[in-house]
C-alpha cells in the first residue's frame, strides 16, 4: 500500500470475531474475512457491519452499494 490508512484500525481489528463461527477477522480490502468461514463483512465510513445476514457468502461476488 502507498501509505494509505487502512479501514478500521488494528486495535479495533484485533478484537472482532465473525458473529457466526465467533473466529478471528482478517482484513481484506475493504472487508473482514473470517479465517474460518470465510463470511466477508463490509466497513462503511469506518464501522465493520457484523451482520450475519449481510454477509458476503464465500464465493460470492462482492456488490458495493
Amino acid at each position: 500500500m502507498s501509505g494509505a490508512n487502512p479501514p478500521i484500525s488494528s486495535e479495533l481489528l484485533e478484537i472482532l470475531a465473525c458473529p457466526a463461527c465467533k473466529t478471528s477477522v482478517k482484513l481484506d480490502g475493504d472487508r473482514l474475512v473470517c479465517d474460518s468461514c470465510g463470511r466477508r463483512y463490509r466497513i462503511e465510513n469506518g464501522i465493520p457491519i457484523m451482520l450475519i445476514d449481510e454477509a458476503e457468502q464465500p464465493g460470492s461476488v462482492p456488490s458495493d452499494s
